[in-house]
């Protein structure tokens, strides 16, 4: 037996020199960097098929010689054959080049946004909102305390600087949160709206926990709930007040051609929770391109709320089929007014060719068909899925939409008989302020009531992927957001956010927002003028 024993420790001893021989010839001749690390050269794949089958078969005699160790052969193996898929497709040119390694390359870009997140952008970077937006969002939702310290680490010299005149004669904040209410004279079921409130995203975008929280939250905070153009789903029926979307998909009032269908729209417009109706025109990230489901999103539950086939990628109509001119808009706002039992019934666009909405302007006054409101939705809000030359190159703005929409409802004597909605990444306090100075009567926001939710921005809304299960509907996902406490946090988001903008108002010195306007701010090309004016060029007289 011990000569046995000793006769094992000798072969095992003279494998390990034969097995460091090989490797030291393997790597003079390149073989092994070839088949870890895919060294690019003329003839790579096949050094790669041919010293591969070496490292493989020898991996395998030296496991069976010294009856241990299987999981390595095994591992080689299994890497070999996927190096040999790989070097054969030809739907991957890194794959094909690089068999192996190719992968590292489609690792680190599916976790980018993490790493651009969390190593490299600073607290004023992040788009489309930065990291002290976010915090701030957080900290509120959670009901913390949402103080910086040391300073702002804004570029308050730098000409896009906004700020509010402060005033030496400041007020005490009130505790009431503000209220406005919306519904013209033709309404006679007039509601009495938050001044913040949750803009629209359908169930389909955001999971079933999502919105039944939001929903909760809205109910406990006696704001509104915009429901998104997929239809009032049961999640949508929790108690809170809700502004149902109609999209030009109809989803929740179509019949079987996907046509608009009064008698299923009555049947939805008469529930209690519906306090309002919104026609949207136009969405501020993808204006001129209907809505996007895609199929992974689009579960049999989803589908048949929309009226739709299950699992297929659904994508609105870019414009409706129910009108198809500025008169055709404002008597369809006539019949949806009837049918609901005069409930106040609005648009939402995004402002494109401004002569369209002098146009329908114009038809208000002629026809005497108002609307009870007017959502403006900016280029810059937001979406689950869109084409990026639709979000990043079509629509105007939220700010000049704005005045543009005020100023010219004024112009028309149009202005007292509705109610203006502001919608695009309105987050923070001073951005409501700003919009309201702008002419803005209400504020609609759906990232920040997102981030309420616990959303980190990881950019995942469009593939099923959100690791928080806000915008999935990834049912592993979705178990991770708990409600009782994410309806809690929309609460609180919203009751402190509104908190914050009465204490700037009173800080300005203004009683109530009727009095807040432009000339409440301030802005960075006025200093860079002063500065200007304070220091002239003492070189403007050498030539």
């Amino acid at each position: 037996m011990q000569n046995y024993c000793v006769c094992k420790r000798d072969i095992f001893f003279l494998i390990q020199i034969k097995v460091c021989g090989i490797f030291r010839k393997i790597r003079q001749l390149n073989c092994f960097s070839i088949f870890i690390f895919d060294v690019n050269n003329d003839r790579m794949r096949d050094k790669f098929l041919l010293w591969g089958s070496i490292l493989v078969i020898f991996t395998w005699i030296v496991a069976l010689l010294i009856r241990a160790h299987y999981w390595i052969p095994i591992l080689l193996t299994a890497i070999y054959v996927l190096g040999i898929y790989n070097a054969n497709q030809s739907k991957h040119a890194i794959l094909r080049n690089f068999p192996v390694l190719g992968y590292f390359r489609y690792f680190f870009e599916s976790i980018s946004p993490e790493m651009q997140q969390y190593f490299i952008e600073r607290e004023t970077d992040g788009k489309p909102f930065p990291r002290n937006q976010r915090a701030a969002a957080y900290r509120r939702s959670k009901n913390l305390s949402d103080t910086v310290p040391f300073g702002t680490q804004l570029e308050i010299n730098h000409r896009k600087y906004e700020g509010i005149k402060h005033s030496i004669y400041a007020k005490s904040p009130k505790e009431d949160l503000p209220r406005v209410w919306i519904g013209g004279e033709d309404c006679t079921q007039r509601y009495h709206a938050s001044l913040f409130n949750i803009s629209a995203m359908s169930f389909g975008a955001l999971s079933d926990r999502a919105h039944i929280s939001l929903n909760r939250g809205a109910k406990k905070g006696k704001f509104y709930h915009n429901t998104g153009e997929g239809g009032i789903s049961p999640y949508h029926l929790e108690g809170g007040d809700l502004c149902w979307q109609i999209g030009t998909g109809y989803f929740g009032c179509r019949d079987e051609e996907g046509k608009f269908n009064p008698e299923l729209f009555a049947k939805y417009a008469s529930l209690p929770s519906v306090k309002m109706i919104e026609i949207k025109l136009s969405q501020g990230a993808k204006p001129g391109h209907g809505g996007v489901l895609p199929a992974v999103k689009n579960t049999p539950e989803i589908a048949k709320i929309r009226h739709v086939m299950p699992g297929m990628t659904i994508i609105s109509p870019p414009s409706h089929s129910a009108f198809s001119d500025a008169a055709g808009l404002l008597h369809f706002v006539k019949q949806l007014r009837e049918l609901s039992d005069g409930k106040p019934v609005g648009f939402k666009l995004c402002i494109g060719d401004t002569k369209e909405f002098e146009d329908i302007c114009v038809q208000m006054n002629a026809l005497k068909i108002y609307p009870d409101f007017i959502t403006v939705d900016g280029a810059e809000g937001g979406t689950g899925a869109a084409p990026p030359e639709f979000s990043d190159g079509v629509g105007m703005p939220l700010e000049p939409a704005l005045i543009f929409v005020n100023r010219t409802l004024k112009n028309y004597n149009l202005r007292d008989k509705l109610k203006i909605i502001a919608s695009g990444k309105v987050l923070t306090s001073l951005d409501i302020l700003r919009a309201v100075a702008m002419g803005a009567d209400v504020c609609n926001n759906a990232r920040g009531f997102m981030f309420a939710l616990g959303c980190i921005q990881a950019l995942r809304c469009n593939n099923n992927n959100c690791p928080t299960g806000v915008a999935t509907q990834d049912k592993m996902l979705i178990k991770g957001l708990d409600v009782t406490d994410k309806a809690e946090r929309v609460y609180h988001f919203h009751k402190n956010t509104l908190h914050t903008c009465n204490e700037l108002i009173a800080a300005a010195g203004r009683e109530s927002y009727d009095e807040v306007d432009a000339s409440m701010f301030m802005r960075g090309d006025e200093f860079e003028h002063l500065s200007d004016h304070y220091f002239p060029d003492i070189l403007g007289n050498v030539k």
